[in-house]
């Protein structure tokens, strides 16, 4: 499954002008990141670097000073969480001939907080991979996502695999076993469930089998 998904990123890349968006989506814990990675390492190493490159939807979580502003820290994750404008408005410049240096932000799950320019899209990238729970969203400003797409897939894990990933996550950012779970019951679940309603939205469904997610 993997090399075939390659030899389909490789010709997106190939025949793209003046670049062309990926996404990638699906619930939490899916393996998402992954697989845009992996993608994006695969892509350069075959066609040359900085050929692809990778804009995770997650650099856009609004900060945890934002998030206690609106009263939202305990819905973190959640579609109403995010700057989608933000990242609706990085999208529409990514599709455009730059001759300059894109920067784009990450998530860092250290700090718990969005990191500014941590990546790039170069002048030369020909494929950009983006992924994140929302990018089939039929929700206001998150519809505007798929224009910018040319194809989109949606990566479906078992639920109780990626639950029990999620819960490792949270274990791993300093919460207990009961906090963790507790966590994933609120809060993972329910934005899972909000992600599962797009799946028919997209263009393929893929099961990642033995793609094993980054911690």
């Amino acid at each position: 499954m993997t090399a075939a998904l390659l030899e389909d990123a490789v010709a997106l890349a190939k025949e793209a002008a003046p670049r062309a968006i990926l996404g990638l989506t699906g619930p939490p814990a899916a393996g998402k990141s992954t697989l845009a990675t992996h993608l994006v390492d695969e892509v350069n190493r075959r066609l040359g670097p900085d050929t692809a490159a990778y804009l995770p939807m997650d650099g856009f979580h609004l900060s945890n000073l934002q998030l206690q502003r609106m009263g939202r820290q305990n819905r973190k994750g959640a579609p109403d969480t995010f700057d989608v404008h933000g990242y609706v408005a990085l999208l529409h410049r990514v599709t455009g001939v730059v001759e300059h240096d894109i920067y784009v932000p990450s998530y860092d799950r250290t700090l718990h907080e969005p990191i500014a320019a941590r990546l790039v899209v170069a002048p030369e990238t020909k494929l950009v991979i983006t992924e994140g729970n929302y990018l089939a969203s039929d929700e206001s400003v998150w519809r505007e996502v798929r224009k910018f797409l040319r194809a989109l897939w949606y990566i479906e894990t078992a639920d109780e695999v990626r639950e029990s990933r999620l819960a490792e996550r949270q274990i791993t950012g300093g919460r207990n076993h009961d906090e963790a779970w507790a966590w994933v019951e609120s809060n993972d679940r329910p934005n899972g469930e909000v992600v599962k309603k797009t799946r028919d939205n997209c263009t393929r469904v893929v099961v990642p089998g033995t793609i094993t997610p980054a911690p």
